[in-house]
């Protein structure tokens, strides 16, 4: 399993292989086509992301110790960014997560070429993985503990 650095030098590596951002953008609709379509029983109110514009789920789970995310959009670049993220972040314990310097944003320059309010949906995805990481390192702390 490659550490949550490497994953984001391999997407640095990725999106420098294009200087024109109109090909970035393609890049980022490319990946969000790939991700799996979210199972319709986890597009519920509250998988929705707030602060985004456009529509976002995000699901979680705890598996051997690590969080799966899955997520879908209804916007294309959107969709492009969560899977970015997806790609970083899942499959990682909760103290991976939330440990997590998520440099690559601002080194493939996305968080520049996105308008202001799809930048705070950015930051509000991010969040919403981090709370996630958050409530399940709780859940691990709880059941080690035993209260």
């Amino acid at each position: 399993m490659k550490t949550i650095n490497e994953i984001q030098d391999e997407i640095i590596e990725e999106f420098e292989n294009f200087d024109d951002w109109m090909d970035k953008y393609q890049l980022l609709i490319d990946l969000g086509n790939e991700q799996e379509p979210l199972d319709p029983s986890y597009k519920t109110e509250q998988n929705l992301i707030d602060g985004c514009q456009s529509r976002v789920w995000l699901q979680a789970e705890l598996q051997d110790g690590k969080v799966i995310f899955m997520a879908e959009s209804d916007a294309l670049i959107v969709k492009g960014i969560i899977t970015l993220l997806i790609k970083v972040l899942s499959g990682h314990t909760p103290e991976e997560i939330l440990n997590a310097d998520l440099y690559f944003i601002d080194r493939i320059g996305l968080k520049e070429h996105l308008s202001p309010t799809r930048s705070n949906g950015l930051l509000a995805m991010v969040k919403q993985m981090r709370m996630y990481a958050l409530a399940f390192k709780a859940k691990q702390k709880e059941h080690t503990t035993g209260l």
